[in-house]
């Protein structure tokens, strides 16, 4: 039983009620024009909702609903040597989820993008009993505070096994990507959510402060985060929606990338 407020929205749970969404009266999301609207597990599972697991690569398996909740990301549950880990967190969870999650040897920890994927994190991680990770720069816009949330500084937080958090500082302050050198067979992959943001066409990648609003990102910080990830190689990148994953040659596409998006706004 969950019946703390989540924003209908973004999908943040929240620790107790309250007027306001902060996360969707920052000009990086929206309160509609309806007014502020709210919800629960309880009602979400009780409504027309159910689980959506389907694989999104090689030991990649992707974890949302249909119909989805909130801005409708899907977390990703990746295989790695060192056992299951989750990045980002949807804000539907219920029974179904966490049963096959657990038939696959559960999760040894929760590392989540920004802000906006927070959403019923807090759920998620006690219901396996693990850590979240979340970039300290970010702490401000936690919904649900709570002794599982793991806050770490500097540009990178090695969270077990061969995985490295990144902070790229793209989106938000906390803005973090996953690098995962054992992904995509040992060619290496990067879990983006829309810190890099795969963009429909699945031949390229954007960076914005404000995707419903239409601000891009400084140029300063895209220039930044591109530098950073020179470091770590990746074939594949996925980013925040179902079926937003190149495949092959990631690395070279989000270079390109940047350079096409500096040299328009710049």
């Amino acid at each position: 039983m969950s019946s703390k407020p989540i924003c209908l929205t973004c999908g943040m749970q929240y620790a107790v009620s309250r007027p306001d969404c902060p996360i969707c009266e920052d000009e990086r999301q929206w309160v509609p024009a309806a007014g502020q609207q709210w919800t629960d597990l309880d009602t979400l599972r009780a409504g027309p909702y159910a689980a959506r697991l389907d694989e999104e690569g090689p030991g990649v398996l992707g974890i949302g609903s249909a119909p989805s909740v909130g801005i409708g990301q899907r977390a990703l549950l990746i295989t790695t040597g060192t056992g299951n880990f989750l990045w980002d967190c949807t804000a539907y969870f219920d029974d179904e989820i966490a049963t096959r999650i657990t038939e696959l040897g559960g999760l040894t920890g929760i590392a989540i993008s920004h802000p906006h994927y927070y959403t019923t994190m807090v759920e998620w991680a006690h219901a396996f009993d693990v850590p979240v990770y979340l970039h300290e720069k970010d702490r401000q816009w936690i919904g649900r505070p709570d002794t599982s949330l793991e806050l770490w500084s500097g540009e990178t937080l090695r969270p077990g096994g061969d995985l490295t958090l990144i902070n790229l500082g793209v989106h938000f302050p906390g803005g973090t990507v996953l690098h995962w050198p054992g992904g995509e067979r040992g060619r290496g992959a990067l879990l983006a959510g829309d810190i890099v943001a795969v963009n429909p066409d699945l031949k390229s990648v954007s960076f914005m402060y404000s995707y419903p609003n239409h601000i891009p990102e400084r140029p300063a910080l895209v220039k930044r985060a591109v530098a950073i990830l020179r470091d770590y190689s990746f074939d594949a990148i996925y980013g925040a929606f179902w079926e937003r994953v190149i495949q092959r040659d990631a690395a070279r596409v989000v270079h390109r990338s940047a350079e096409r998006y500096l040299a328009f706004v710049s």
